[in-house]
């Protein structure tokens, strides 16, 4: 695990997100902290521009929050929206 996401921080997100601390399971959970460690890696890229394998394990955390996204769409569009507006993705 990295050391900008510490046990607490993740707890601390699937707490506000996925209605419980220990739900590590839900989708909201895990889209909310898929969206935390993208936004830290990407203010990473914007100093080091040439880390390559940093913008790919970025770029595939990407990929599966989409599909994670795709996933809620499709069984709950309301949850979905508020989601994507909580999390200020998709605009």
């Amino acid at each position: 695990m990295a050391v900008y996401l510490t046990e607490e921080k993740k707890n601390e997100i699937f707490g506000e997100y996925g209605g419980n601390a220990t739900n590590t399971g839900s989708i909201e959970g895990q889209i909310a902290l898929f969206t935390f460690r993208i936004k830290a890696l990407s203010e990473h890229l914007k100093t080091n521009k040439k880390d390559n394998s940093c913008k790919r394990s970025m770029l595939t955390m990407v990929g599966k929050r989409k599909r994670l996204l795709k996933y809620l769409m499709s069984k709950d569009i309301q949850g979905y929206r508020n989601l994507i507006e909580k999390l200020g993705i998709r605009k």
